[in-house]
């Protein structure tokens, strides 16, 4: 049975099979987590800005507001410069991804949050645009890894059972959300 809403379960699994134990030693992490535990860590470059970002932004329980701020201004929508703030649902979902994927190439970020004005233009020039985006809402983001094919990322993603995961074979990314559970393009 399919739920309309990512499980904490889901989650949790997708962790819980892909625990990385490492220090934060290159992050952007604060000081107060040297030696912790329990860590998620998001690494990510955008094409189109030049910009990357390698943070723990979730440590023992708790998500870090300054790396969540930091990743809602990197995944921007760079056509407008609009900031919006990213689901961390949607992180979790990239972040256990790229754990399964056992590979320490970042992501490149392709899009992230989109405005209303940008998704609308897209959908102008491109069919495959939804009119009702979780990029509008700041809930999902297109990605690839240098180094893996879109199969091997979809497969990734859609076994983490939280949210929903496309793949773009032709365009070369997939898209991930934290949308009710779905799958397409497989």
């Amino acid at each position: 049975m399919m739920t309309s809403v990512m499980t904490r379960r889901g989650l949790i699994g997708a962790f819980a099979a892909t625990m990385v134990v490492a220090a934060p030693t290159s992050s952007k992490a604060f000081g107060f987590l040297k030696g912790a535990g329990d860590i998620r860590r998001i690494s990510m470059f955008s094409g189109r800005t030049g910009e990357s970002i390698d943070m723990v932004y979730w440590v023992e329980g708790e998500y870090i507001k300054e790396a969540m701020a930091e990743i809602s201004r990197f995944m921007r929508d760079v056509r407008s410069n609009e900031v919006k703030s990213i689901d961390a649902r949607t992180i979790d979902i990239a972040a256990a991804s790229h754990r399964l994927l056992e590979t320490s190439t970042p992501y490149n970020m392709l899009s992230g949050y989109r405005s209303q004005a940008t998704n609308d233009a897209m959908r102008r020039s491109s069919s495959g645009v939804a009119k009702n985006s979780l990029h509008i809402q700041g809930q999902a983001a297109d990605l690839r890894v240098d180094g893996r094919t879109v199969s091997q990322i979809y497969r990734a993603a859609a076994s983490c059972n939280a949210g929903g995961v496309g793949k773009y074979s032709r365009s070369n990314f997939v898209h991930m959300d934290c949308g009710p559970l779905r799958t397409w393009g497989g």
